[in-house]
């Protein structure tokens, strides 16, 4: 028995997220269909995160078992061929065998996410379903203000999305960078771990403070005060990338 790492890529715009679902495109389905087709293995592949729907990966990382040992560089090249023949949006970038005892949700020490936000009056058809575009000017500096108290170890609730099946909502938040490149605005976020929507929901918050609805000092309130109904609106998949798992 052989434990293979696979390191993916994926453009989330038509898939309904990385698990399995009863209807519509996913990630995982996609994986273990090329993984059946070229090699008449039924294997369930486990993945770092879960991204949801309309959500893309830059390095998504994923573990799965097979029975004998292949040859690395064929299997890459196979998964890619079946991948290719259906159009899915999925490549396969890299490929490992790793011990057994790896697994690639749990040994993971952290995560990191890319959230893009295009922020100029036109929009960009060249990054469509890609950023969230926001029309009107943001205050880059009074964000990074904002971002600052949600830095460490905190009970995240008012970030926390319905449905979030964490048992708890303290997480220790490592990185949120806040970085402008020309009109693009780029959230670079770390952590061990995040709950459901997380990211999105504090992107979402710290645009409003960025567009005055929201002082920086609300952030903290928001925090403390633990209620979804008080942070800002869920940022649009579209911008959110799955960037890095740490090991």
């Amino acid at each position: 028995m052989a434990r293979y790492k696979i390191t993916v890529e994926y453009d989330g715009t038509t898939l309904v997220g990385w698990q399995r679902q009863d209807e519509g495109n996913s990630v995982q389905a996609y994986l273990e269909q090329a993984l059946f087709d070229f090699s008449a293995h039924h294997a369930e592949i486990f993945a770092a995160g879960r991204t949801d729907a309309g959500v893309h990966a830059l390095a998504q990382v994923a573990h799965f078992d097979l029975e004998t040992k292949m040859d690395l560089y064929h299997l890459r090249e196979a998964f890619n061929a079946k991948l290719r023949e259906v159009n899915a949006p999925v490549a396969v970038v890299d490929i490992e065998i790793v011990p057994d005892t790896f697994h690639a949700r749990f040994s993971a020490k952290k995560r990191a996410y890319l959230y893009r936000l295009l922020n100029r009056r036109a929009r960009s058809v060249l990054l469509e379903n890609r950023v969230w575009h926001v029309n009107y000017p943001l205050d880059v500096n009074k964000m990074r203000e904002g971002a600052a108290y949600l830095l460490g170890y905190h009970d995240f609730s008012a970030f926390r999305g319905a449905g979030c099946q964490a048992k708890s909502p303290l997480k220790t938040l490592d990185k949120l960078d806040i970085v402008q490149n020309g009109d693009e605005i780029d959230f670079i976020v770390e952590a061990k771990s995040f709950l459901y929507h997380q990211v999105r929901n504090m992107v979402g918050t710290l645009k409003m403070v960025g567009d005055g609805h929201l002082k920086p000092e609300d952030v903290k309130k928001i925090l403390e005060g633990k209620k979804r109904a008080a942070a800002g609106v869920t940022a649009p998949a579209a911008g959110l990338y799955l960037s890095k798992i740490e090991y």
